[in-house]
This record gives C-alpha cells, sequence and structure tokens, in this order.
C-alpha cells in the first residue's frame, strides 16, 4: 500500500507539471502567447475540475468530499471569468505543448485515480491537490504573469493568484488530517 501510495504521488506530480520545459523556454524567449497562456488557464482548471468530481465520487471522507466540491466551483468560476475575459477581447485559448500535455496526461492521472479506493484514494488526490496547487502557483509566477502582455488577462491571473494559494494550504491541511487518522 505504501509503495502505490509513494507511486500515485510522484506519478501525479509529475503529470500535474505545469511549466513543461518547452514552456521554460519559451518564457525566456519571450514565453507562451495570450491565446495560449487562456489555453493553459482554461486547460489547469478543468483538470482540477474533473479530479474534483472523481474525488466526489468515490471520496467517503467528509473533510475530502467538502474540498473537492470547493475545486469544482472555484475552478469552475475561474474558467467562466477566463472565457468571458477572451470573449471580451476576441481572443481564442490556444493549445500549448503544456495544455495539450496536460490534457492528455490528465487522462491517465484520472484513470489511476479511478483505481484506488478508500483512505489511499483520499491521500493520493490530497497529495495531488498539494502538488498540483503549488505547480500552478509556479506557472503563475514564473511562466503566465511574465508572458502575459494583456493587462486584463495579467490582472486575472493575479486575482487568482491567492486563490490557488489558498486551496494549496487547505490541501496541505488535508493531507495533514489524513496522515494523523492513520
Amino acid at each position: 500500500m505504501e509503495a502505490a501510495r509513494v507511486g500515485s504521488t510522484l506519478v501525479l506530480a509529475m503529470v500535474f507539471g505545469l511549466a513543461s520545459a518547452q514552456d521554460k523556454g519559451a518564457a525566456k524567449a519571450g514565453g507562451p502567447s495570450d491565446p495560449q497562456i487562456a489555453g493553459i488557464v482554461v486547460a489547469a482548471n478543468q483538470i482540477d475540475i474533473d479530479a474534483g468530481k472523481v474525488a466526489k465520487s468515490r471520496s467517503k471522507n467528509k473533510e475530502v468530499d467538502k474540498f473537492a466540491q470547493q475545486m469544482i466551483t472555484d475552478h469552475t468560476a475561474v474558467n467562466k471569468q477566463a472565457s468571458d475575459l477572451v470573449k471580451k477581447l476576441g481572443v481564442k485559448p490556444e493549445e500549448s505543448d503544456t495544455s495539450k500535455s496536460l490534457k492528455s496526461d490528465a487522462k491517465q492521472a484520472e484513470a489511476r485515480l479511478k483505481g484506488l479506493k478508500g483512505a489511499e484514494f483520499d491521500r493520493a488526490y490530497a497529495e495531488n491537490e498539494v502538488a498540483y496547487h503549488q505547480k500552478v502557483l509556479d506557472a503563475i509566477d514564473k511562466v503566465l504573469l511574465p508572458s502575459a502582455s494583456n493587462a486584463e488577462l495579467k490582472d486575472l491571473l493575479t486575482k487568482v493568484r491567492p486563490a490557488i494559494a489558498a486551496h494549496l494550504d487547505h490541501a496541505k491541511m488535508i493531507v495533514s488530517q489524513l496522515e494523523k487518522g492513520k
């Protein structure tokens, strides 16, 4: 069981790495375009919405269930804001290496999560949320904000950052609670 836990954590942490090597290189050479940033934002939010739905359907833990619902609600709201903004700006979100990789890898991660049950699932989901939200914060700080050229897009990223940080802290608290509940 411990090997499965460690394995699932490593797989999920790798799967949800937002700033791929290509995008890190792109950030140095001008970074992703605003339409690509919008595509990354939409993909990243949808991935957490989908993971939250899996958690809602599989977890029996009250705190994990509440957290999953919060992820669904909050990330749906961010996607709506992003969608409204791109419509207002007349920008269509574009695929990038990162958004394509996120979508592809998320399918594998979802299948992995669906293979877990009970406390093992709860730990894997919560640990994934910690790793995922840390990667999202890193991507916002190191790739997305420095690359965004549109002030309104940059403002949206700046406004959602504290919520992502709060999600990270909440996920860390859940991991700690689950570890104490062993």
